[in-house]
């Protein structure tokens, strides 16, 4: 039975497009997110699995990334129409992992948005790259979308003001979740948009990253004054959001250190490290023991900074 109702739910897919049923969530007076599910991406989900945000400035909308693909992009945008109808004057792109920054062309194609960003989409992009949400989804959920470029590459703390509002975008300055990441700060209301340096209520993937890179970004967004952090997934936008990213890579970095102190090996690794605090959140069987077996290599000739 399960098999056919799955089945059917491709059909529905295959026939009128793939429907996400996006409803925005309001942050405060002026920010609505569009949070992802605490999954990886799949034909299931449509690549819907990472957190967007739209900041009314008074005349336009502001986005803080774009989601994974333009059918999200189109329908959120749908959805904020409801709430203002203003046009997308600015999409801040702030890492290079697709599920945030491919649904920009939706904006690119229907406004002109001016795209701000990181420069590594630049270098590791261009129109004929096949991302893994062109792998993953099925041909509805990724009809439309296109590789778009970055017109303004951010590499050093940078303010935009936009109507009423001012965006801080400032660069983490090293490897952190991706080789470069941009968290956001709009002063106004006090909001921090953090994009992967947090997430909550699933395990991260640290494929790209670095553990003392995360370390440091986290120690970077707690001495912003902010009411309301919004992660890159995850559904807790409180001042508590980054609290579980803290605690992993804080404990990450302390246990695989202990580890390697008592010369276990790369083989032994995940055997000894396991962060069982974390074996209930989202996605910790498929990404755990990488982050610790890649927390090992980072670490393994690590010495600490007087």
């Amino acid at each position: 039975m399960k098999r056919i109702l799955f089945s059917l739910l491709l059909v529905n897919i295959s026939l009128f497009g793939f429907d996400y049923h996006l409803k925005p969530q309001k942050v405060n007076d002026t920010t609505w997110c569009f949070l992802g599910k605490l999954e990886a991406p799949s034909k299931h989900n449509g690549g819907f699995m990472s957190n967007h945000c739209y900041v009314n400035t008074g005349k336009h909308y502001v986005l803080i990334d774009a989601g994974g693909t333009y059918e999200i992009a189109k329908q959120a945008y749908e959805q904020m129409q409801k709430i203002a109808d203003l046009p997308v004057s600015t999409v801040i792109l702030t890492h290079e992992h697709d599920d945030h920054w491919l649904g920009a062309s939706f904006h690119k194609e229907k406004f002109n948005a001016k795209l701000v960003g990181v420069a590594s989409i630049n270098k590791n992009y261009d129109k004929n790259s096949k991302t893994r949400m062109f792998r993953m989804l099925s041909a509805d959920a990724i009809k439309n979308t296109k590789i778009v470029k970055v017109e303004q590459e951010i590499s050093e703390p940078t303010t935009l003001k936009i109507d009423d509002t001012s965006f801080q975008i400032i660069p983490v300055g090293v490897k952190a979740h991706a080789s470069e990441d941009l968290f956001v700060y709009v002063p106004k209301n006090k909001t921090l948009f953090s994009s992967d340096i947090v997430m909550n209520g699933r395990i991260t993937s640290n494929r790209d990253g670095s553990v003392i890179g995360q370390l440091k970004a986290v120690k970077m967004l707690e001495k912003m004054d902010f009411k309301n952090l919004v992660p890159g997934h995850g559904f807790d936008t409180s001042k508590n959001a980054m609290n579980e990213t803290k605690q992993y890579f804080t404990l990450l970095k302390q246990r695989v250190l202990e580890a390697i102190e008592n010369e276990v090996s790369a083989q032994d690794i995940t055997k000894v490290v396991k962060m069982e605090e974390f074996k209930n959140k989202a996605l910790y069987d498929e990404l755990n023991s990488r982050n610790v077996f890649d927390a090992f290599n980072e670490l393994e000739f690590y010495e600490e900074e007087e």
